[in-house]
């Protein structure tokens, strides 16, 4: 990717694909590759299924409500691009245990740590997704909501947020992984902290559990979307990719449960229920999302 020509974000998947692909080009990392502590803890969901307020609830456990960083990536490190932006991932962190984010499935995951993840209906997810990177990597417009899918979730339905799900619910019930859904969070987070901080060996007392509550909050992660927008990887698109500066990459949004059904056309949702079928129907019996979901 030339960065030395105008900044300009791309107008079609293929320019998007060459323009992410051009973060990593030819970079060496200076540091080790990652070393799992048994300890450590992964947070794990595809991309735009609550990694970040997975992110929050766990750093607020370990450190009692600490809100002294400008990413929350710099305090619990995104594995897959860390060394990229000069992050040692086996550098001792704030407080214990550590924790990272990735978006791996199991099959490519380092082993030997344990792992939290949540699903989320593929719908809201594609939606999510293509809201995120629409005004970022993508310039708004240009690309459609419909080719955005296809590129993404249709087109190589063995790989991506399919390959991701079976993976992990294939391994659902090791003791090391903690799996949640999306939808679930959304109904009880207190259940849903109670269950972190467990997995997590990490003490709740009420105080705690109210810290939690409160810091995890949409209403407070919006006030404080700036801890929330990954700049560190947004300043490295702007240097590298040739993005230009001033990108929307707040990853804290609505987050509403089935908005797919008022954005997504009836002909593509049917696309993605065929690849559910395929995917997930076929191998699990489960019919729909809302079956799977309700089996955890």
């Amino acid at each position: 990717m030339n960065t030395n020509s105008e900044p300009r974000r791309a107008r079609t998947m293929a320019e998007m694909a060459e323009k992410m692909g051009s973060m990593f080009a030819g970079f060496e990392s200076p540091f080790k590759p990652y070393e799992p502590l048994p300890t450590d803890v992964i947070i794990t969901p595809f991309a735009k299924c609550g990694t970040t307020w997975l992110q929050q609830i766990f750093h607020t456990l370990r450190t009692r409500g600490a809100t002294d960083y400008d990413d929350i990536s710099r305090v619990v490190p995104w594995l897959e691009v860390s060394a990229r932006l000069g992050i040692d991932v086996n550098a001792p962190q704030q407080a214990a245990p550590r924790g990272f984010k990735s978006h791996l499935s199991f099959t490519d995951i380092p082993k030997g740590a344990k792992y939290i993840l949540s699903m989320r209906d593929p719908r809201d997810a594609l939606v999510s997704m293509y809201r995120f990177m629409e005004g970022w990597f993508l310039e708004p417009g240009a690309v459609s909501l419909e080719a955005f899918a296809r590129a993404n979730y249709v087109n190589d339905p063995d790989k991506g947020y399919w390959g991701h799900l079976r993976s992990w619910w294939d391994v659902r019930d090791n003791p090391n992984v903690l799996m949640l859904s999306y939808e679930a969070m959304n109904a009880d987070p207190t259940l849903t902290i109670k269950r972190v901080a467990e997995f997590c060996n990490i003490s709740l007392d009420d105080e705690l559990l109210a810290i939690t509550l409160k810091h995890s909050s949409l209403p407070y992660m919006l006030e404080n979307k700036h801890q929330f927008d990954d700049h560190m990887f947004v300043e490295l698109s702007e240097s590298v990719a040739g993005i230009p500066k001033g990108s929307d990459s707040a990853k804290v949004r609505e987050g509403k449960v089935g908005g797919h059904a008022k954005v997504l056309s009836p002909e593509l949702i049917a696309i993605l229920d065929d690849i559910w079928a395929s995917q997930i129907t076929a191998r699990y019996g489960f019919k729909t999302y809302q079956d799977m979901a309700a089996a955890l």
